[in-house]
This record gives structure tokens, sequence and C-alpha cells, in this order.
């Protein structure tokens, strides 16, 4: 058996697609797993390193870590006409966001690439993803970007939606907006490379079908949702380009990037 690390965030949908892994459900094909659950944006600042053999990285770091590591084309979060939000307090117009500090989750999260793209120059400020939402309610900042659960929650506090920015990427595009991926250490021998891409995309697809049973593993890692938010929240990002991107998918990665990634399939 070969001992293999999977690093991935603390996140519902990451747990749900990787539960056919964790919990025995698939056979391993010759690898004995460990797992390390890490936020997206210490992950992404190990990845610099190539702390572990396969990771969660948010597209955004990826032109950083390209020489060190490829992208699997299972385990993406991509989802069509919808994503990060911005959020406020009060009812703002996106021109007003210039004359407030936004807390946003980390500087190569896929979110900060995309609402720098949307609006440069913005005054932002580093916080932890699940304490963005308490921030802006709070009044520490007028605004917030908002990643993860908290995207479902902010209606129900009172919080003010300013922009979607993946609503905004497809109106501009017409693609999906993609967020993060897995990705394998460049260096591992090619067998290995294809053969955990074949079995990451089994896991994806496993975790699918045997949706409420995903569900459950996953709830452990929802910070406080109950089971139909969990549910609402992975069916968003665990879809059809969670499988495999596609020719969309990897237009939409490339032009987020304006690089092409080197894939490999699973």
């Amino acid at each position: 058996m070969m001992r293999f690390t999977i690093a991935h965030s603390p996140d519902s949908d990451d747990a749900y697609m990787m539960a056919p892994l964790a919990l025995g459900w698939l056979d391993p094909d010759g690898f004995e797993f460990e797992f390390v659950r890490k936020d997206i944006e210490t992950l992404n600042q190990e990845a610099l390193s190539a702390e572990y053999p396969v990771t969660a990285i948010s597209f955004g770091v990826y032109p950083e870590v390209k020489d060190r590591y490829e992208l699997l084309t299972a385990g993406s979060s991509i989802q069509e006409g919808t994503g990060p939000l911005v959020v406020s307090r009060k009812p703002m117009m996106p021109a007003e966001l210039h004359s407030v500090t936004v807390a946003i989750p980390g500087m190569r999260t896929s979110a900060y690439l995309t609402l720098k793209r949307w609006m440069p120059g913005l005054d932002v400020q580093l916080v932890p993803f699940d304490q963005i939402l308490e921030s802006v309610l709070e009044g520490r900042f007028d605004a917030g970007l908002l990643i993860h659960e908290s995207q479902l929650m902010y209606k129900e506090r009172g919080l003010h939606l300013v922009v979607d920015l993946g609503a905004w990427w497809k109106e501009s595009l017409d693609l999906p907006l993609p967020m993060g991926g897995n990705a394998i250490r460049r260096d591992l021998p090619e067998d290995v490379k294809d053969r955990f891409a074949r079995l990451m995309r089994r896991s994806v697809e496993m975790a699918r079908s045997q949706h409420w049973e995903s569900i459950d593993y996953a709830q452990s890692f929802g910070r406080g949702m109950d089971r139909d938010m969990v549910s609402r929240y992975v069916q968003g990002w665990v879809n059809d380009f969670t499988v495999d991107p596609g020719p969309r998918g990897r237009e939409a990665v490339k032009r987020l990037l304006g690089l092409e990634p080197v894939w490999i399939q699973g």
C-alpha cells in the first residue's frame, strides 16, 4: 500500500466528495489515505512549498504553484450563475465600495481574484472566511466577501447583497465561475497520478449516487448547518463540473487565470 496524504478544506462540499475515500466505500487501488483538513487560505499557502501529494487549492493560487502541481479533472468547485457574494450592513451601490474596507477571505482565493476583475482598486482586509459574516453584522466592516456556507445565511441575518460575482461572470462571459480544485504534485510518478485521478473521479461519482450517506458525513464539517442546508449547499458546488470540468469549465478556468492549466484526466 502506498501511503498518500490528501489535504482539503473543512467544508461540507469538500468532505462530501471525499466521503467514499474517507469512509472506505471504494477499493483504494493500492493507496492508504491520510486526510489533513485546513482552511483554504492555509492550504493555498502550503501549496507554495508542495506540502502535500494532493491538496485542495483555490484556482487563484494555481499560477504560483503550476511548476509544482497539476490539476485533477475531478473535484473542482465550479458553479453556473452564482458564486461568491459581496454583502453589506446597509443597502449599498457597487461604486460605494470604494469608500469602505471590504473584508476578504484570502489574497490568493479565487473569490478575491474575481472581485478584482469585477472592481479593481478596492481597499480590503483579510479576515478568516468563517468570521466575515459576523464581522459585517457587528460593524467592524461595512462590506464583506462571502464564500462557502455563509452565502446561504446572509439574508436571514439581515445583510444586503451588493453583487453576486458568479452572476456577473455568467452575464459577462457566459461561463461558469471556477473557485477551487484538487491539485496533485507534478513530481509523482505518472502512473500514480493517473491512478489517483481515476479514483478521485469515482469518489465524486459515488458521493453523488449515495447522496444522503455522503451528506451525513459532510454535515460534521458544516459549521452548524442542518442536514437540508448542507444538502442545498453541496448540490450547488458538487455538480457535473465536479466530475469533469468539460470544455466550458476548462475555458472558465483559463479565462479566470489567463493561462492554460495542465489537467490530469480522471
